[in-house]
This record gives structure tokens, sequence and C-alpha cells, in this order.
């Protein structure tokens, strides 16, 4: 299992952290997800055998969301 902090962009509410949340909690292979929006960003762990660091940011920008 590997783990990553992703600092999320354009988050304003908890309606924002519910949401990325959601979006995370869909993709296949993610075990634990916890958005936070101060600071805003989302602490992921991840099986890597079925998804990557690269899926989960791509999730989030399709979210509506910026990634740094």
């Amino acid at each position: 299992m590997e783990t990553t902090t992703i600092a999320v962009k354009g988050m304003t509410c908890m309606g924002c952290v519910g949401s990325v949340k959601r979006v995370l909690d869909g993709i296949d292979g993610i075990v634990r997800a916890e958005v936070t929006l101060q600071p805003g960003q989302a602490a992921v762990s991840y099986d890597a055998a079925k998804t990557s660091v690269g899926a989960i940011r791509t999730a989030i920008t399709d979210a509506g969301y910026e990634v740094a």
C-alpha cells in the first residue's frame, strides 16, 4: 500500500471537500481518502497495483479542482 498527500486548490466549503472525497472513494484501489479544507489537501492510501498518483490527480482535476 502506498500513501500520498496532494494539495488541492479551489475547495471553498465542506461541500467541496465532500465532492473530492466522493471522487476519490470511487476510484478502484483507493483504500482511504482524507480530504481537508484547511489546508486544502487530500491524503490518500491506495493499492499501487490498481491505481496511481497520476490517476488520482486526474480524477481531482476532472472534478473541477486544481492540484499543486
